[in-house]
């Protein structure tokens, strides 16, 4: 045997494993839970909820017991360490369900981030009937797509339109094309009900939404407001 090699070990007997396995206890029973076991977790089942409304969070210390203050604060998010979380978990899920809907419907990561920007700040309340994450981010994802492709022909600019030709204004029309035509928008649009009048409706709602809050240029992981600290990086700055 050379150095660094282990000595392979011997195959062990039919008697040394027949002796291993007699250590095992077969009787009658050994195998089931055992009396006090079974009692305990009874008693413990008995104290479950009560009604649907009751907490989740820990448990009282006998049936007729009710929990402690300081267990009863966190569940009712009074405690420093839930404070705020409903909050927090409405915003991750605004941000989580339009992400998904980007991604189905195959946008750009700028506009992935434009609809997500908007979306996670915005007040849903304001929506009604129609407040439901799905519903009012198809609205978000319609505007700002339809925005961008309206912007790269020059349609956004009023004043402009009203300076050209009807014959240029019809060939501008004809090149645009909404994302409502897109066959993917118009399922998902069915499948959480949403049709043409109620995404025109809700797009209005919307546009008085974006200039309340200020979201016009809201972008999701961006600043639009330049640190001052920073370098000039323009063109024609010294380097």
């Amino acid at each position: 045997m050379t150095d660094g090699e282990t000595a392979p070990h011997p195959p062990s007997s039919a008697a040394e494993e027949e002796e291993e396995f007699g250590q095992l206890s077969r009787r009658p029973g050994d195998s089931t839970v055992s009396r006090a076991d079974l009692q305990r977790d009874e008693t413990v089942r008995r104290w479950g909820l009560v009604t649907p409304s009751a907490t989740r969070i820990g448990r009282a210390d006998s049936p007729d017991g009710d929990l402690s203050e300081n267990v009863r604060r966190l569940h009712e998010e009074r405690h420093p360490a839930m404070e705020g979380y409903s909050e927090r978990a409405h915003r991750l899920e605004k941000l989580r369900l339009t992400h998904a809907l980007c991604s189905n419907l195959g946008l750009t990561p700028w506009q992935r981030d434009r609809a997500i920007g908007t979306m996670i700040d915005l007040d849903l309340t304001v929506f009604g009937s129609q407040r439901a994450i799905p519903k009012v981010a198809l609205v978000v994802i319609r505007h700002v797509v339809d925005r961008e492709r309206e912007h790269h022909l020059g349609l956004h600019d009023d004043e402009w339109i009203a300076e050209q030709p009807p014959e240029r204004l019809a060939d501008l029309y004809d090149q645009f094309h909404s994302i409502t035509d897109d066959d993917q928008f118009t399922a998902l649009c069915e499948k959480y009900d949403l049709d043409v009048t109620n995404l025109n409706r809700l797009r209005r709602t919307l546009t008085e939404q974006l200039d309340e809050q200020d979201l016009h240029d809201a972008v999701y992981g961006r600043n639009p407001y330049r640190d001052p600290s920073l370098p000039d990086l323009g063109v024609g700055s010294s380097a």
